[in-house]
């Protein structure tokens, strides 16, 4: 009994300092000083003296305030303070901070929230938080979250100074405080770090409508650099996506420079030549009207020279002519630009009216193929038992420089239309694949002049080769049979041609040349001085501004690409049917553009009329020939299904390039 008492202090003792330990615990300080808002905002809120704190290097610094009114309008208002500043256990001053606790940090506490979220399936109520992640990915990829130069340990921008997490809140669309929170943004970028772009864009167009007038359309920081996946902006993906970016608002004047040469390299993807904020500025943009802006008429020779000087890799100085080019030249407004309405209207014109003839020539010519064939009528033949001829031989149509110009011709024009059609159509899928395939925009453009070079060249000698043989020829009858110059026999062919389609009539008797072949021979003619002549402005645009207004570069590019479609079109429609697919020429190819020669059969179906004035004359045995050997034949068959060939796919490409530009 003597012993109890001894050992009841020593508990009591112990029990005292357990208890006085758990009571000067953090747990025991929180739950005793109850760490609410209230006793946080007691101290914290702007209504109260500024609290300030010693730094690491014992320097003064500021702790934010709290604005009370907005934090209740906050996205944060219904979150404990301590919820974020986990290290903070007290409310006395200064605290006593848990050194296990963490300083906010926006990105774990939101990643660890979604994470959650999606455990437990409420992904779709909790779609808001799976937004938040979704842009802390891409701050992560960013500009601002690279590290600071001055101060490596920190980020270019961090949340808390774009967000302000104790007031941050995106007010509905509509709403006076949603314009009130959009005219906010530039001063969130510039006047913390952007301050020489935020002076800029207060004086630009741009920031009148949204710092002056308030207008919550109008463009901020935010809408061409986006909110977090801020980039450099001399990157390529930058300069691209901000075109695109100018267009969300000005959709016409991007369809109007989509149509320029400047336009067409930007949509296949590489951003060396003139975009939006080379004319306009970035930051400064201002009306055309402004004197100081730099597409104003007296400015604009400077901007041009910013590119077009001699300094520039394969540029040259820009001239007088430039100043006056349309970069936002449509077909629609008459008022600004009668040339590009007026030459427009032709090239439509011209398009519909040919494709017009020729298609439903080609469609009635089947059909009526079809149709005597499904009625049993004989091909009408001429009999040569009775003449003293070798029926195995063959006519030669064409000479071997003739065929020799053909292939070159036809090897050159198809590579025209490929490069030329890419940049024509840059807009479509495939355009930037093949622009790629050629090393870029620069050389595709090389290979498209170099082809326009052999193009023409081939052209003229063609043309003085032949004319100087025809003015030798003092026999030559320049609108007789034998001449490719249109005459009356042609028209009064073409309407008996129709008039056989509709079973009114025989089938006429073509001489050597038929008016189709006729139209396909002149037509290039027209296509290579309409085409030659506006891509030699184009090539040479520094020489045609010395002499030529701007304007002229507008209607060059119209019709430049509207005269190559309408001969790409129409070579890979109308000319394969007429030598390639008619009933009567099935299976393809003709490869008599290949052997140079026709069997006697298929000479006397196609040009009757010529073979029977060679049997009246006596001459046909001057135009017999051997027919090809096996091996030429097969090799003429193999080339001619491979020209057809890819003729067809450039015809697939054009028409779904014409298609994605509407």
């Amino acid at each position: 009994m003597t012993m109890e008492p001894r050992r009841q202090p020593f508990s009591l003792a112990v029990l005292c300092w357990i208890l006085l330990a758990w009571l000067a615990s953090p747990a025991a300080l929180a739950e005793s000083t109850k760490l609410g808002n209230a006793g946080c905002l007691g101290c914290h809120q702007s209504k109260k003296a500024k609290i300030l704190t010693s730094t690491a290097d014992d320097e003064k610094r500021e702790l934010l305030q709290v604005d009370t009114r907005k934090f209740a309008k906050s996205v944060h208002s219904e979150l404990q303070c301590v919820s974020c500043h986990t290290d903070i256990v007290d409310n006395q001053a200064p605290h006593v901070k848990n050194p296990a606790g963490q300083r906010p940090d926006c990105v774990s506490c939101h990643e660890g929230l979604w994470e959650s979220a999606k455990k437990e399936n409420r992904s779709e109520e909790k779609k808001a938080l799976g937004v938040v992640v979704r842009n802390i990915d891409h701050y992560r990829q960013s500009f601002h979250a690279r590290p600071d130069a001055d101060n490596p340990d920190k980020p270019k921008a961090s949340c808390e100074q774009c967000h302000s997490s104790h007031d941050f809140n995106v007010p509905p669309v509509g709403s006076e405080r949603r314009t009130a929170w959009h005219r906010s943004i530039p001063d969130t970028c510039g006047a913390q770090c952007h301050e020489d772009q935020l002076e800029a864009f207060a004086a630009s167009i741009h920031g009148e409508a949204v710092l002056d007038n308030g207008n919550a359309k109008a463009a901020v920081c935010t809408d061409c650099h986006t909110a977090h996946q801020v980039v450099n902006t001399s990157t390529d993906s930058f300069k691209l996506a901000n075109v695109k970016t100018c267009g969300a608002c000005h959709a016409e004047a991007l369809s109007s420079y989509s149509d320029t040469y400047h336009g067409q390299v930007n949509r296949l993807g590489w951003s060396y030549t003139a975009r939006c904020v080379d004319c306009h500025d970035s930051h400064g943009v201002r009306a055309l009207d402004d004197p100081k802006s730099k597409v104003h008429p007296n400015n604009r020779m400077k901007t041009c020279s910013k590119c077009h000087n001699d300094d520039k890799p394969g540029m040259r100085n820009a001239t007088p002519g430039f100043a006056s080019f349309g970069p936002h030249a449509n077909v629609h407004d008459f008022d600004k630009y009668p040339q590009m309405v007026i030459a427009s209207r032709f090239m439509v014109a011209l398009l519909i009216g040919v494709f017009a003839f020729f298609w439903a020539h080609s469609g009635l010519w089947y059909y009526r193929e079809w149709r005597d064939r499904k009625d049993g009528k004989p091909r009408a033949v001429i009999d040569t038992r009775n003449l003293p001829i070798d029926t195995t031989k063959h006519v030669r149509r064409f000479a071997a420089g003739w065929r020799l110009a053909h292939l070159i011709f036809a090897l050159v024009t198809m590579t025209l239309v490929l490069t030329g059609t890419t940049a024509l159509f840059a807009e479509s899928a495939w355009a930037p694949i093949v622009a790629t395939a050629f090393g870029g925009p620069q050389r595709l453009g090389l290979v498209h002049r170099v082809a326009a070079v052999l193009f023409v060249g081939i052209f003229v000698i063609h043309f003085v080769y032949v004319m100087q043989k025809l003015l030798r020829d003092r026999s030559f009858r320049w609108f007789g049979p034998d001449s490719l110059l249109p005459n009356w026999k042609d028209l009064a062919d073409c309407w008996a041609m129709f008039k056989w389609f509709f079973g009114k009539g025989p089938r006429p008797l073509f001489e050597r040349w038929a008016y189709y072949e006729k139209f396909d021979y002149w037509a290039v003619f027209w296509g290579v001085n309409v085409i030659g002549w506006s891509g030699i402005m184009l090539a040479f645009p520094h020489i045609t501004a010395s002499y030529l207004p701007g304007w002229v570069f507008n209607v060059a590019t119209l019709v430049h690409g509207e005269e190559a479609f309408l001969a790409a079109v129409f070579l890979f429609t109308v000319h394969f049917f007429n030598n390639h697919f008619r009933p009567d020429k099935l299976p393809p190819p003709d490869v008599v553009m290949f052997t140079g020669t026709q069997s006697l059969e298929e000479f006397r179906h196609d040009h009757p009329a010529h073979y029977q004035r060679l049997i009246d004359t006596g001459e046909l045995e001057k135009h017999l020939v051997d027919a090809p050997s096996a091996r030429f034949h097969l090799g003429s068959v193999i080339l001619g299904l491979t020209l057809i060939a890819c003729g067809l796919v450039l015809l697939v490409l054009v028409i779904s390039g014409f298609i994605a530009s509407l």
